[in-house]
């Protein structure tokens, strides 16, 4: 990511001169998006370093979430600043102004290459990181916002048709609309507690109720910490004179080895007799009898 930080910065300062020089709005679109990548990598850094300090007392998990909101402040950025391209695309419909060809087609190329190597940097590191995949995301939408600046280049010094500024400013807008839809939907996904993606909480379920000696599996949730951390929590009930802690060994394994599921909270019971549970009204009667005076001979 520091990589892809030294030349985002240099394509920024680079795609910002030739938007001055040239009057290109997808230039400047480019140069909007090249902005949100140096904020991305930024983020991702500061993230990926929280994400790495101890846990403490009051953070039992450590700053694992960090590199969640990190994708999540990402794919917000993304979509606003495709908004702000469409604005300014559409207005642009109605009186076209002259760009500058030849400039454009110049950066538009520096651009794709520059983007097209940081793609390829980010692209060797863990994918199944969000934060990072949120990065590499920017990244490669970059490289296809150049590779759009480069034909608006090549119309304007063929034909002269200045509308091809604001009609590829729409499609690098409509390219980074669609890239923030991952660094949306996965972390709120995260932030809801809802299941990991690839994982049937049914089928996960279902196998835990067919290992030996297990009767019945309930309050089963499925959740993830951070991006690879999925985590487990569930009763069980077994039968009379099973011995727990092999028996929980038994479903830890098949979790780890089947669905990767490694961080567990297994309660195991033994099934009883429904009626031999105690109610929620005899509690209530208990503690008020636990309230009154006691009286003594």
């Amino acid at each position: 990511m520091w990589w892809a930080l030294a030349i985002n910065v240099a394509l920024l300062v680079a795609t910002v001169i030739g938007g001055v020089v040239t009057g290109s709005l997808a230039l400047f679109a480019d140069a909007g998006h090249l902005l949100s990548d140096v904020g991305a990598v930024a983020i991702g850094l500061i993230a990926a370093k929280l994400a790495g300090m101890a846990p403490t007392p009051a953070r039992t998990f450590g700053y694992q979430r960090s590199e969640i909101l990190g994708a999540l402040v990402n794919g917000v950025v993304l979509l606003a600043i495709s908004v702000l391209i469409v604005a300014g695309a559409i207005t642009r419909f109605s009186d076209p102004p002259d760009v500058e060809g030849a400039g454009v087609l110049v950066i538009g190329v520096v651009g794709l290459v520059g983007n097209a190597v940081a793609t390829w940097v980010l692209a060797a590191g863990e994918r199944q990181d969000i934060n990072l995949e949120g990065v590499l995301r920017h990244s490669a939408a970059d490289a296809l916002s150049s590779l759009g600046v480069v034909v608006a280049g090549v119309v304007l010094l063929a034909t002269g048709w200045n509308p091809i500024d604001p009609i590829v400013s729409l499609v690098i807008a409509a390219l980074i609309a669609a890239g923030s839809w991952r660094l949306l939907k996965e972390p709120l996904d995260v932030l809801m507690e809802g299941a990991p993606a690839g994982i049937d909480v049914d089928q996960v379920g279902n196998a835990m109720a067919q290992e030996a000696d297990v009767v019945e599996v309930h309050d089963l949730h499925i959740w993830s910490v951070t991006s690879g951390f999925p985590a487990l929590a569930a009763h069980l009930v077994v039968r009379p004179g099973t011995d727990r802690d092999i028996a929980r060994a038994r479903v830890e394994r098949m979790l780890g080895e089947r669905f990767q599921i490694r961080h567990t909270t297994l309660q195991l019971v033994e099934s009883v007799d429904r009626d031999q549970l105690i109610s929620p009204a005899d509690l209530e009667i208990s503690a008020r009898s636990a309230r009154a005076p006691k009286h003594h001979n």
